[in-house]
């Protein structure tokens, strides 16, 4: 398959000013000469653009530039050629026709990627963060992306493998040397240097839930009775009439999902139903959607309206919904509506009751009073997450369970030198935590596992 020549569009479908289709494999520059009207592709120097036509027999396709590129100096290592044409899908259609009827065939999902990474040029973390690049939608989630192409982790694993590596050759040194009884690996350095990958290792680890907090933004639900204000809230958050407002309890039926845009972190809002009694059906199923929707959360905003008398209705609500890694904050609502002495009485109700950790805020929606004070607070809450003695952060599900795995591996190690066992044993779980570190970057993989990581990618990347 890697003989072939492949071709894909790389511009987004659609209709634009210009797009690019992407040819990639050997025989990428006599392909394109025999629909190129310009000049000889296989004469010209790399890294240098062409213009002309692109032809089917006699007739004129399109006027294009060509961007010839020689191997190895190219994204797959492979000659290329990026062909840049008026952007109609149409056009798109055509050269790609023409392209296949002479020799290349359409690109799969991420193949242009996966080459890169079979050839040599990247490796699999990298190749991961390419999609990440691409899926980016916020300014943090970028610049993570970027350090882990650059091979931000990469670079971390390789020197704790290679530490690891050298401890393991002396042991399968010592397999050689059975009958001699003899030791060439430092038990007391091997150890030693277990503690300083478990070290490294639970700091990545930790590092994850900061990670998915910048690839998939903070879910935040917000929570309450009705009209406590929530939809209200969702809308003076956004600055925008996103959900309907009204007097009449139960309004919000569903779900309503929006991303918010704090100091370039991604938050996804999440307006529930109120949370109350129904024999309403339909309200119901919004009951039982947003109490979900708290289950999958990473911050509940739970709104207590301060112009109420009695709050054990609150409580009820809440209990069941806290956890351990829930963040908590405690709004007040509608403190235009009360006296000051008021809205710390709803503080002090909710002290007294509520036995986990929370952060508490006096707001009013409809004028927009705080409402800063709460974006800031969810703010804090995934500066909080980072590490500041790790640069490298773990936003990949995939290099998370790895890393899980290389760290059961490496205590298995530690567990194995202390008892003393054989050294049979003792190359073998060395072998498995060598396996387990090199699953992120590739040098331990299987096709399944390959296929699954390229077939997310778009078509022409």
């Amino acid at each position: 398959m890697n003989q072939d020549t492949i071709c894909a569009l790389a511009t987004a479908n659609g209709i634009g000013a210009i797009g690019i289709i992407r040819i990639s494999g050997e025989r990428s520059f006599e392909i394109v000469n025999q629909i190129f009207e310009g000049k000889n592709l296989e004469k010209v120097d790399s890294h240098t653009v062409h213009y002309g036509f692109i032809k089917e027999e006699n007739e004129v396709i399109d006027e294009v530039m060509l961007s010839v590129f020689h191997a190895p100096r190219t994204f797959t290592t492979e000659n290329s050629v990026e062909i840049s044409f008026h952007g109609s899908p149409y056009i798109a259609k055509r050269i790609l026709e023409v392209l296949i009827k002479n020799g290349a065939r359409m690109a799969k999902a991420g193949e242009f990627t996966m080459r890169a990474f079979m050839n040599g040029r990247i490796d699999l973390s990298q190749a991961e963060s390419i999609a990440d690049l691409i899926a980016s939608d916020n300014e943090t989630s970028r610049k993570v992306a970027l350090n882990q192409l650059k091979g931000g982790i990469s670079q971390e694993i390789s020197v704790l493998r290679n530490d690891l590596l050298n401890f393991t050759s002396l042991i399968e040194l010592e397999l050689d040397f059975a009958e001699e009884d003899v030791e060439f690996a430092d038990r007391s350095a091997l150890n030693q240097l277990l503690n300083k990958i478990e070290v490294k290792l639970s700091s990545l680890i930790d590092s994850f839930q900061y990670g998915n907090a910048i690839k998939n933004g903070t879910a935040v639900a917000i929570i309450g009775k009705p009209n406590a204000g929530k939809s209200t809230l969702l809308n003076a958050l956004l600055k925008e009439e996103r959900a309907i407002v009204s007097n009449i309890a139960g309004t919000t039926r569903d779900t309503i999902e929006e991303i918010l845009h704090i100091k370039g972190n991604a938050f996804r809002l999440i307006d529930t139903a109120g949370l109350r009694d129904t024999v309403d059906e339909i309200e119901a199923i919004g009951v039982k959607k947003a109490k979900e929707k708290v289950d999958s959360a990473d911050v509940l905003v739970y709104l207590a309206d301060a112009s109420t008398e009695d709050f054990s209705e609150d409580f009820e609500i809440l209990k069941p919904l806290l956890r351990d890694d829930l963040k908590l904050i405690i709004c007040a609502t509608k403190i235009d509506e009360v006296l000051p002495t008021k809205y710390n009485l709803v503080e002090e109700s909710f002290r007294k009751e509520i036995d986990s950790d929370f952060d508490f805020i006096k707001i009013s929606a409809v004028e927009n009073q705080n409402i800063q004070d709460l974006k800031n607070e969810l703010s804090s809450f995934v500066e909080q997450l980072k590490s500041e003695e790790n640069n490298v952060v773990i936003t990949n599900q995939r290099h998370f369970e790895a890393l899980k795995k290389s760290l059961d591996s490496v205590e298995k190690v530690e567990e194995a030198v202390s008892s003393k066992i054989t050294t049979e044993l003792l190359a073998y779980e060395l072998r498995n935590a060598l396996e387990h570190l090199g699953e992120i970057s590739g040098e331990f993989s299987n096709d399944e596992v390959l296929g699954n990581i390229f077939s997310k990618f778009c078509i022409g990347k």
